[in-house]
């Protein structure tokens, strides 16, 4: 019986075994007809596009070359993936170059598709475009006399970028406005100053980045410093910024959180995931902190006001972002030519996208000035002041020097503030965090 039993389970172990080698030589079995099937289909969609482009060399009306036909399909193809992919003829790679060197010349803006249109981001302060201008959030329906309905945002860059002093037309749509605007702008050289630091009374700080080149962190932790024994509060404005460098969204972020992710970018290849953390030996204030943005707003600074929300380290206030949460590379594919790809999303710490969402403020506000009351028949001491100091400027010939004006490129007055209500708004929940936090 005993020897009955061990030859049972000798065959119910074969048997297994056998099924086992059976069932892995049909899983490999599967998968390689699988892997065949794709590679048969890929070979056969190639094999498609040979023979488009070669009916079309044959038979269509115009004397298009072979290189033409395939700059074309690289166009469309690439164009159609997302907003942000496209392919950089020679021409293109060349001006891609010029720009990342941070001088050329153009109007100034920052363009992206919304919606399908072609939208201004947002104008670069100081910049043509800002001085004739031009917002955040008005589309442009042409570049001089040419649509933009088909046109790529490199095409548009390219038509809007050109010789410094020449003129050049932009028909926009704008909210709010009955028919399209057409505005003139001289195209200058663009140089951005990306960050402007000014107080606001005594103990507040007010810190614009307007675009994250590779100076942001340091100009912004130099500003900190200068200013650190006397400040209680900041208000981090970053309206109408375009975005820039990863690495100087990440690094101004870590200026004011001490620990945890504050951004990551998850691709489709693991390759392309990546994970950014703050460190406490980075943070260089604990200050309350307001985060001013807008429409204009997009990429890195969505990143910033996004992380420094998440972390619950400062009100956010203002108006929803652009929404543009995709990380782009640019490969070369020959010596001048190259194609700008989108390989990845970026995720803030929480774990929600930016893409399409854009940051929601904590505290929305729109833009325009503050309604004051100023009553004419009251005399105050400063009123009086002044009254005296012009009568004794009849006698002596020179006004009272004690009574200076305060340097709008230093300071941000109280005009200046009533002048823009959602920085009013800022300031005035800044200083209540501050009272709060006992400051």
């Amino acid at each position: 019986m005993k020897n009955k039993k061990l030859i049972t389970l000798g065959f119910a172990s074969v048997t297994v075994a056998l099924a086992l080698l059976f069932s892995t030589n049909l899983f490999a079995s599967v998968a390689e007809k699988k892997e065949q099937s794709k590679e048969a289909s890929r070979l056969e969609a190639l094999a498609k596009f040979t023979k488009v482009i070669s009916i079309v060399e044959q038979y269509n009306v115009d004397n298009i070359t072979i290189e033409e036909l395939m700059n074309k399909a690289l166009e469309g193809m690439m164009s159609n993936l997302d907003a942000h992919s496209n392919y950089l003829t020679q021409k293109d790679y060349k001006n891609l170059k010029v720009q990342t060197n941070g001088e050329f010349g153009g109007l100034g803006i920052t363009v992206g598709v919304k919606d399908g249109a072609l939208t201004v981001i947002a104008p670069i302060e100081g910049t043509p475009a800002d001085k004739a201008g031009i917002k955040a959030g008005d589309i442009i329906l042409k570049i001089n006399e040419k649509s933009t309905l088909s046109m790529t945002i490199d095409e548009a860059v390219t038509i809007m970028r050109g010789k410094v002093g020449t003129k050049i037309e932009l028909t926009i749509v704008r909210e709010g406005e009955t028919k399209p605007l057409v505005i003139s702008i001289i195209r200058g050289i663009i140089t951005i100053e990306s960050v402007y630091a000014k107080s606001i009374g005594s103990d507040i700080q007010y810190i614009r980045v307007t675009s994250f080149d590779k100076k942001v962190v340091a100009d912004v932790a130099k500003a900190i410093k200068q200013k650190k024994a006397t400040t209680k509060g900041i208000v981090l404005d970053l309206r109408n910024n375009p975005g820039g460098l990863l690495d100087q969204a990440v690094g101004l972020v870590d200026i004011f959180v001490d620990s945890g992710d504050i951004v990551s970018q998850k691709g489709r290849n693991k390759a392309d995931d990546e994970s950014y953390s703050a460190k406490a030996s980075n943070t260089l204030t604990k200050v309350p902190l307001v985060v001013l943005i807008n429409g204009g707003s997009a990429s890195a600074s969505e990143i910033v006001s996004g992380a420094l929300q998440d972390h619950k380290r400062g009100i956010v206030v203002g108006q929803n972002t652009f929404g543009k949460g995709s990380v782009q590379v640019v490969l070369p594919i020959t010596e001048d030519e190259a194609i700008k790809l989108t390989v990845a999303r970026y995720y803030l710490p929480s774990g929600r996208t930016i893409q399409a969402v854009g940051v929601k403020p904590d505290v929305e506000v729109f833009p325009g000035e503050v309604k004051t009351t100023k009553n004419e028949f009251a005399l105050k001491e400063a009123d009086l002041k002044k009254h005296l100091a012009e009568e004794l400027e009849k006698v002596d010939g020179e006004a009272d020097s004690q009574l200076p004006e305060p340097d709008s490129k230093l300071v941000i007055s109280d005009e200046m503030i009533n002048k823009d209500l959602q920085l009013k708004t800022g300031i005035d929940i800044l200083k209540a965090l501050i009272i709060t936090k006992g400051e």
